[in-house]
């Protein structure tokens, strides 16, 4: 295997990054884009028509719970009556292995950021897959406190979706029982 001087490396990273549109220097804020919001599959994930496409977008920043889960079904009637069919603006930061787009979401008309406005009303965990401080910390606890959304059992009541994934069915149906809406 031949090794390359580092300023080889550095060369051709910019090489390969100008044909790809970006460079190391030129990475700014990323634009925000006028979409409208065609459907809400769960409490996290939406289909947007944006640029005469429909994307399917995973929000930063949360999860929520999933359709089989508790509160699942709550949090996704409460994503479908704040979105559906508004306009938002979509800000795209690249894919998951999904092949989901991965974005923050505004409301169009008055700049409301999606993901905290789940997580202030309880239908959301604030999530942050790099285990840096999350953003919406603060939100989560007030919405702790308040008992809304799915905290309305309390903390030890609820179950974080990635937790909940790694499942058998057999255990989902034994941990479902408890506290419901």
């Amino acid at each position: 295997m031949k090794f390359l001087p580092a300023i080889h490396l550095g060369a051709r990273l910019g090489l390969v990054l100008a044909l790809a549109g970006s460079s190391p220097a030129a990475s700014g804020p990323v634009a925000w884009e006028m979409a409208r919001v065609t459907r809400v599959v769960d409490g996290d994930t939406y289909e947007v028509l944006a640029g005469g496409q429909v994307l399917r977008v995973r929000l930063l920043g949360v999860d929520a719970p999933e359709h089989d889960q508790a509160f699942g079904p709550q949090a996704t009637d409460s994503a479908t009556a704040l979105l559906r069919g508004r306009l938002v603006r979509l800000q795209r930061h690249g894919t998951d292995l999904y092949g989901r787009t991965l974005g923050k979401l505004r409301l169009a008309e008055s700049a409301g950021a999606v993901d905290s406005l789940l997580v202030v009303r309880g239908w959301a965990w604030a999530f942050d897959p790099s285990h840096v401080a999350a953003a919406r910390l603060p939100q989560q606890a007030a919405a702790q406190r308040a008992g809304r959304g799915l905290w309305k059992c309390g903390v030890d009541g609820t179950l974080p979706p990635k937790v909940w994934r790694g499942f058998t069915a057999q255990i989902k149906r034994r941990y479902g029982v408890g506290c419901t809406w």
